[in-house]
């Protein structure tokens, strides 16, 4: 009894010993060979892991970064300009460096200017709320109010503004790693350059309904009628599906188009100097009379940096 025990026992143990040989030399022969310079590019990666690159986390963005043949399609918005050199150092490669970005909440639809319609009583979430229907106002287009956009930042860069019942955000903080918009069901936050000095206009609506209807379900929604378009030398304006867009790569800041909007959903955010619609109006009216210099005119003539009607 006690022979055959220790004969099981030798033979398990041969039988284990040649399995794990088996497997030592099959690992060997189909291992796959890893570039040590993934392990130092992940090493300066800010270490988020919040998918702003477009990877699932900074070791997905080391592999292809390291595998890519430059770095024009890989980008860090998290630890921007400053980790993107090192990474370059690491690879050997040039980079671009980028113009800071920030997230940009595009509704103004705020308690007084959308009243609501219907009350919600269900799961505090945007995403079971747009599932479910369109929302407790009558924009379909607008802020949903249950904070998944704040729950999907890991910055602390957005809050919700009791208020308002909107996403307020914290350009401080924010890396613009795009959580956030990817998180709204609605699609009301945009990452947009940052802009000199943190200067940006942009409009602060995403409704595409028809003027009148979107009018009616929103005081400060954009109508679409076009005047913003019109009023802008620079081409930075375009109206579609009844929505005005302004493309921050044409804008000059020069505010005239907030000015002349005639329901307020057109936003600058930190500049120096209040809005002085009354003053950008008599300016436009005597550009139309021929007697005075173009927008683009003042630009040049304004301090680096400043908007044409900071510089009067």
């Amino acid at each position: 009894m006690v022979k055959t025990i220790l004969l099981i026992v030798a033979v398990i143990t041969v039988l284990g010993l040649l399995l794990a040989l088996v497997l030592y030399l099959v690992a060997q022969k189909f291992k796959v060979e890893e570039d040590p310079r993934i392990d130092e590019v992940e090493k300066a990666m800010p270490g988020a892991n919040c998918g702003g690159c477009g990877f699932a986390g900074c070791r997905a963005f080391a592999e292809a970064a390291v595998k890519a043949p430059n770095l024009d399609n890989n980008y860090c918005p998290v630890g921007g300009n400053e980790v993107m050199a090192k990474v370059a150092a690491i690879l050997g490669q040039e980079v671009k460096a980028k113009a800071p970005e920030v997230a940009v909440v595009r509704c103004n639809g705020n308690c007084e200017a959308r009243p609501r319609v219907n009350d919600y009583d269900g799961m505090a979430s945007c995403q079971v709320k747009a599932a479910l229907y369109s929302g407790d106002t009558g924009c379909a287009f607008g802020c949903l109010g249950c904070g998944d956009c704040v729950d999907a930042c890991q910055f602390g860069a957005l809050s919700m503004d009791p208020a308002t019942g909107l996403p307020v955000g914290d350009e401080e903080k924010c890396t613009a790693c795009g959580a956030c918009a990817k998180a709204c069901p609605k699609h009301i936050i945009e990452i947009r350059p940052k802009g000199p000095r943190g200067m940006k206009v942009f409009v602060s609506c995403v409704n595409k309904d028809k003027g009148p209807v979107a009018r009616k379900a929103c005081a400060n929604a954009c109508i679409g009628c076009g005047i913003c378009e019109k009023t802008c030398t620079h081409a930075a304006i375009k109206v579609d599906s009844f929505l005005a867009y302004i493309d921050p790569a044409l804008c000059k800041l020069c505010r005239e188009c907030e000015a002349v909007c005639p329901t307020g959903a057109i936003h600058g955010l930190n500049f120096p100097k209040a809005l002085d619609k009354e003053a950008i109006k008599a300016r436009i009216k005597a550009r139309s009379e021929g007697n005075t210099p173009s927008v683009a005119k003042n630009k040049a003539d304004a301090p680096s940096g400043a908007s044409p009607s900071e510089a009067k």
